[in-house]
């Protein structure tokens, strides 16, 4: 699976008239810890690999083209998936033997995510809280796809379903682009340069 995804930032306002009649699916709190090396090995290809609770998840690049102002990933789920891609043996647990190759956390934040479906598409209302208390909201609109040519497609579908719901077509940070912004400007300034974020 494919997941395609589009960020936006809404008032309010915006917010009740997006899911005023949507069907509202579930809310859950959870922590996610973002991980890289010192020289941003993953985070300047635009990979990123988390810890969200107690699983880990690889999201890779496949994105449509910068004009998009989307971000689209492959999801990879589970140690050992990730362990071939790395190539990284199993010595000790995953966090330890992941430390060894020189991947610390960089990035803790707590999100609650409101979801709720409507005519196909999943909308995730997140309101995030760094660790110096300093919050971020933010709303993706979702849509999985079985193959990669059904991507731009999806996307269409939902910059399609966004304007009729009145949101604007706008480039967005994700949660850790926001947080590198604030708090990490070395970091947030590795990945302007390496084309990672459009400023």
């Amino acid at each position: 699976m494919f997941e395609v995804e589009k960020k936006f930032i809404l008032s309010e306002s915006d917010i009740a008239h997006l899911v005023g009649d949507a069907d509202f699916v579930s809310e859950k709190t959870f922590t996610d810890t973002y991980y890289d090396t010192p020289e941003f090995a993953l985070t300047k290809n635009d990979i990123w690999l988390r810890k969200r609770g107690n699983d880990f998840e690889l999201k890779l690049p496949m994105h449509l083209g910068d004009k998009n102002f989307s971000q689209q990933y492959q999801e990879i789920e589970g140690e050992e998936k990730i362990r071939e891609i790395f190539a990284i043996a199993t010595i000790n647990d995953f966090e330890s033997d992941i430390n060894a190759f020189g991947y610390k956390p960089f990035c803790n934040c707590v999100t609650t995510r409101k979801k709720y479906k409507k005519e196909g598409f999943v909308i995730d209302l997140d309101s995030v809280v760094y660790d110096d208390k300093s919050t971020y909201n933010i709303v993706e609109i979702e849509l999985l796809v079985e193959e990669k040519k059904q991507m731009a497609d999806a996307l269409e579908k939902i910059e399609k379903f966004a304007q009729k719901n009145g949101l604007k077509n706008m480039p967005i940070r994700g949660k850790v682009i926001e947080y590198l912004l604030r708090s990490k400007s070395e970091h947030y300034h590795a990945l302007v340069e390496a084309g990672v974020v459009v400023e």
